[in-house]
C-alpha cells in the first residue's frame, strides 16, 4: 500500500511503458486541477452575478485582458522552467534541475515585486483607454488592483506546480489546488454574502486561497530531496540557466503577451456592445475556460512527456506519445461540445437569472463549440513542440492565427453587420472570428508539425546527443 502511495504521489517516468498509459495517468490529475484553477474565477463570477448583479458580473470579466498581459512574465518562466526540469528529471541531472528551480523561483521573485509595483498605476489609465462602461470602472478598477497587490501567490503557484508536473508529479499540485479552491469558495461567501464587500470581496478571497496554494507547492518541492536540493546558492541566478529559461520562456511569454493584446483590442470591441453583452461574454468565456481545459491540459502533458523523453534521448517514444495525445485530447473534446450543444442554457443559468443574458450566452456558445476540437489539435501538437524545445514556432502560429486572422476579422464582420437598428454590428462577429482562427490554427499546426519544421530547433540537455533519426 505504501508503495502505491508513494507512486500515486511522487513524480512519474515517462519514458518508458505505455505512452497512453503514461499521458492518462499525468493528465488526468493534471485535468482535475485545471478544472479546480477555473473555479476560482467561475466562483467568483456566480457569487458576484448571483448576489451583487450583472454589473459585478460584467466588472470581474472585464479584469481578464490587463490581467492575462501582466501575467506574461510568469508564463514565460514557467514554459521555461517546465521544459529544462522535464529534461532534466529525464536525464537524471540533480544539479542542474536543482538550478533551474532556484533560478525560476528567484525570477519569479523579482517579476512578482515588479508587477505589484507598476500594476495598480496602471489600472485606470488602461480601464480608460479600452473604454470600459462608465457604471462598472470602479468595481473593475478595485478588482484589479487588489489581484496586482497580492499577485506573489497565484505567480509562485504556477511556477511551482510547472516544475512539480516537469518532474511527472501532477498530483501534488491538484491536492493543494483543491483545498484552496475549497478555502475561495468559503471565503466568496464570506466576503460578499456575509461582510457585502462586493467585487473587492471575491478579489480578496481569490489573493488568499491562490497565497495558500503556493505555499503548500514550495513546501512540496523543498523536501524532494532524492530529486532537487534547494539552498542558497542555487537561489543565487547563474547567467547560463538565466539565458536558458529566457530563450525557451520568450517565445511563449510572447505567445501569451499577443493572445492578451488581441483580447484587449477584442474588449475594446465587446465594449461598444453595452454592459449586457459584457457580462454575457463574463460568462462565456468562464464556459469557454473549462471548455479550453483538456485541450491546454493535454498540451501540459505533452511538454512533460516530450521533454523527459528528448531528455532521455528516446525519440521514437516522441513520436508515439504525440499520437496518443492527440487521440486522448481529442476523444475528451469531443464530449465536452456534445454537453455545451445540449445543456448550454443550464450552464448560463449558474451565474445569472437574467433570461436575455442566458439566451445570448447559450446561442454564443454553440457558435464556438466545434471550434473546441479544433483547438484540442493546435495545443497538443504545440505541447509537442514546446517539450522539444521549440516555442518559437507554436509563437508564429499565434501570431498568425490572433493578429492576422482572429482581430482584424472580428472588427470587418462587426463592421459588414452594421445595420441603422445595430449601428454597432452583431456582437457574433467577436465569436465567429474566434472559431475560424482556432480551426485555421489547427490546420496550421498539423502541417507545420507533420513537415518536421520543430526538429530543427530541438534543445538536447548537456550530455545526450541527438539521434540523426529526429
Amino acid at each position: 500500500m505504501a508503495g502505491r502511495l508513494t507512486s500515486l504521489f511522487g513524480t512519474l517516468d515517462m519514458t518508458q511503458g505505455s505512452p497512453y498509459a503514461k499521458l492518462i495517468r499525468f493528465a488526468v490529475p493534471l485535468l482535475i486541477g485545471n478544472f479546480a484553477q477555473q473555479m476560482y474565477n467561475t466562483v467568483d463570477s456566480i457569487v458576484v452575478g448571483k448576489y451583487v448583479g450583472d454589473g459585478a458580473l460584467a466588472a470581474v470579466g472585464a479584469s481578464g485582458p490587463l490581467l492575462n498581459l501582466l501575467l506574461v512574465l510568469f508564463i514565460g518562466i514557467s514554459t521555461g522552467a517546465n521544459i529544462m526540469v522535464a529534461q532534466y528529471f529525464g536525464a537524471r541531472n540533480k544539479e542542474a534541475l536543482s538550478k533551474t528551480v532556484g533560478t525560476a523561483m528567484t525570477l519569479t521573485l523579482l517579476c512578482s515585486l515588479l508587477i505589484m509595483l507598476v500594476g495598480p498605476v496602471i489600472v485606470k489609465p488602461f480601464l480608460r483607454l479600452v473604454g470600459i462602461p462608465a457604471d462598472i470602472f470602479d468595481m473593475t478598477a478595485s478588482y484589479l488592483i487588489i489581484i496586482f497587490v497580492g499577485i506573489i501567490g497565484m505567480a509562485f503557484y504556477n511556477i511551482l506546480a510547472g516544475v512539480l508536473r516537469g518532474m511527472g508529479d501532477s498530483v501534488m499540485p491538484l491536492v493543494f489546488l483543491l483545498v484552496a479552491c475549497a478555502i475561495n469558495i468559503v471565503l466568496d461567501l464570506l466576503f460578499v454574502v456575509v461582510f457585502h464587500w462586493g467585487v473587492p470581496g471575491v478579489a480578496w478571497a481569490t489573493v488568499i486561497a491562490q497565497l495558500v496554494s503556493s505555499i503548500l507547492c514550495g513546501m512540496r518541492v523543498s523536501r524532494m530531496h532524492d530529486v532537487v536540493e534547494l539552498h542558497r546558492d542555487t537561489f543565487r541566478p547563474q547567467k547560463a540557466y538565466v539565458m536558458e529559461l529566457v530563450r525557451l520562456g520568450i517565445p511563449s511569454g510572447a505567445s501569451q503577451a499577443i493572445f492578451s493584446t488581441a483580447a484587449i483590442l477584442v474588449q475594446n470591441l465587446a465594449n461598444t456592445f453595452g454592459t449586457l453583452f459584457i457580462a454575457c461574454n463574463t460568462v462565456v468565456m468562464r464556459v469557454d475556460g473549462f471548455a479550453v481545459m483538456p485541450c491546454f491540459t493535454f498540451g501540459n502533458a505533452m511538454t512533460s512527456y516530450v521533454g523527459q523523453n528528448i531528455g532521455a534521448g528516446k525519440m521514437d517514444r516522441v513520436h508515439k506519445g504525440t499520437r496518443a495525445g492527440l487521440q486522448l485530447a481529442m476523444g475528451v473534446s469531443i464530449v465536452l461540445v456534445l454537453c455545451i450543444l445540449l445543456f448550454g442554457k443550464n450552464l448560463m443559468q449558474l451565474f445569472t437569472d437574467t433570461t436575455e443574458l442566458v439566451n445570448m450566452g447559450a446561442s454564443m456558445l454553440r457558435i464556438l463549440a466545434l471550434g473546441y476540437i479544433a483547438m484540442s489539435v493546435t495545443q497538443t501538437l504545440s505541447g509537442a513542440m514546446r517539450g522539444a524545445g521549440d516555442t518559437v514556432t507554436p509563437m508564429w502560429i499565434s501570431v498568425v492565427t490572433t493578429i492576422i486572422i482572429r482581430m482584424p476579422l472580428a472588427y470587418l464582420l462587426a463592421y459588414l453587420t452594421r445595420t441603422p437598428e445595430n449601428p454597432t454590428g452583431a456582437c457574433e462577429s467577436i465569436y465567429y472570428s474566434m472559431l475560424i482562427a482556432w480551426v485555421s490554427g489547427a490546420v496550421i499546426n498539423s502541417v507545420v508539425f507533420r513537415r518536421g519544421v520543430w526538429k530543427k530547433r530541438v534543445r538536447m540537455p548537456e550530455g545526450i546527443q541527438q539521434p540523426e533519426d529526429l
